[in-house]
């Protein structure tokens, strides 16, 4: 890490946040759901693919089977019917099966709004729990995805990579009212301009402020044809 005071690194990531939030006013978990049970799954079956595609499935999928219980006596041939646009489906079935007989087991068929209860369910880590708790229960939490990650060691906020230490690390920095929000700022700027292999460097609301800067290209125009106007299709 460089030098810069621990007061210098709070404030400078603290007016990134603001400068992001104005940025992307409208930032918000783009997964769809009612309730912290569609949460729960679609976070699940998010992975290894995009919240275009299980936004998708969604509505199919708990009209079919709308609670824990319901879901977790559904026949594994249909479910594997409604989750196959996903790729990986016989997995996420299982997933997504497991997952619902363990709600009815131990919490009466209820998400449980617990970081220490949400991270015993199968298939269910850290970063699935902070987006239930946050998204579904107001409860602060940070989700470190891969953009996340990629963002905060860009900005130079930390050097960890293991993504707990980087929550703790990164939770530090922020009153913890803004844990949730800064997630969404971060994730949507990563989705956007904030690329894993090209950068818009140059059409950067935060560049003044990025050790990283160059690391795409610089020019304006080039920059702004990278961006994009919303998320992974």
């Amino acid at each position: 890490m460089s030098s810069e005071s621990r007061t210098s690194l709070v404030r400078r990531a603290r007016k990134v946040d603001r400068v992001l939030a104005e940025t992307y006013p409208d930032a918000r978990c783009e997964l769809d759901f009612d309730d912290p049970f569609q949460l729960l799954i679609v976070t699940v079956l998010s992975a290894q693919t995009t919240d275009r595609r299980v936004n998708a499935v969604r509505p199919h999928l708990f009209a079919a089977y709308p609670d824990p219980a319901a879901m977790a006596a559904a026949p594994r041939e249909h479910l594997e019917e409604l989750l196959g646009p996903l790729g990986f489906f016989r997995a996420k079935t299982e997933s997504v099966l497991k997952l619902s007989a363990a709600l009815v087991e131990r919490f009466d068929g209820q998400v449980p709004p617990r970081l220490d209860d949400l991270v015993t369910l199968p298939g269910v880590g850290r970063k699935t729990a902070n987006v239930v708790l946050g998204n579904a229960f107001d409860v602060p939490g940070i989700t470190v995805d891969t953009h996340f990650g990629r963002l905060v060691r860009r900005l130079g906020w930390t050097e960890q990579t293991d993504p707990v230490k980087v929550e703790h690390e990164i939770g530090a920095l922020f009153h913890k009212r803004d844990w949730t929000m800064l997630s969404h700022h971060l994730i949507w700027h990563g989705r956007r301009r904030c690329h894993a292999k090209k950068p818009a460097c140059g059409a950067c609301p935060v560049a003044h402020w990025c050790p990283s800067y160059g690391e795409g290209p610089t020019d304006p125009v080039a920059a702004a044809a990278l961006v994009k106007t919303q998320g992974p299709a």
